[in-house]
């Protein structure tokens, strides 16, 4: 008897040990599930959450579009065939959530929510490693309005003087144009002005020979 209980207690205590090892390591794998991985995949979890969240007021939304409701609407129809009103209930709720989950991937993609969580995060890791203190309200509006503004206007202000550059510097080059054309007619006033006036001296050569000579010299025959 003695034989038979000393192995028994062995055997008891074996799979207290391999309860406890169980145990142990049960709770070791929870704690490891549980403790956030070093490195998330930030972008990937952001899209895994609003797609949750999606199919979840989806499915919230369907639930108020039950059999119920939908034969109570239509409670002539329904008392007329049942199951009639079943199937189109069905066919209604299939189209539905088809057309939904279509407007949900249009948004996501006509939305660019994935290079938009994507921009979050590159924030979000700038944020982290940026070692300056946080910009926080200073009790003062005025001032805080004007702290926010400030930068920008001072942007706008190099832009317009970037621009301002740019539109004096294409007025010159226009200016310069204007002139060289103005030179140009000039030149070719001139030209005419020289012209007309060697025609004037040309006909008026002309017609003083022709009136020193007489008209049988001129036309003799």
């Amino acid at each position: 008897m003695e034989e038979i209980a000393a192995p028994t207690q062995k055997q008891a205590e074996t799979r207290n040990n391999e309860a406890k090892g169980n145990l142990s390591s049960n709770l070791s794998k929870t704690e490891s599930v549980d403790k956030p991985p070093d490195k998330p995949e930030a972008g990937y979890n952001r899209l895994k959450l609003f797609d949750k969240v999606m199919q979840k007021s989806l499915e919230k939304f369907i639930e108020h579009a039950s059999f119920n409701r939908f034969a109570s609407t239509f409670r002539p129809l329904y008392k007329k065939n049942p199951q009639k009103m079943e199937s189109i209930h069905k066919q209604f709720i299939e189209e539905l959530r088809k057309s939904i989950q279509e407007d949900i991937s249009r948004l996501i993609e006509e939305g660019r929510l994935e290079l938009k969580m994507n921009e979050l995060d590159k924030l979000e890791s700038a944020a982290q490693n940026n070692t300056a203190p946080a910009w926080r309200p200073s009790g003062v509006p005025e001032k805080d309005f004007c702290s926010f503004l400030m930068p920008y206007y001072k942007k706008q202000e190099i832009y317009m003087g970037l621009e301002l550059k740019k539109i004096q510097a294409e007025n010159a080059a226009l200016a310069q144009k204007v002139l060289a054309g103005r030179e140009s007619v000039s030149q070719t006033g001139q030209l005419l002005s020289t012209a007309v006036d060697e025609w004037k001296t040309t006909v008026t050569e002309f017609e003083r020979l022709t009136s020193s000579s007489g008209p049988a010299d001129v036309f003799n025959v």
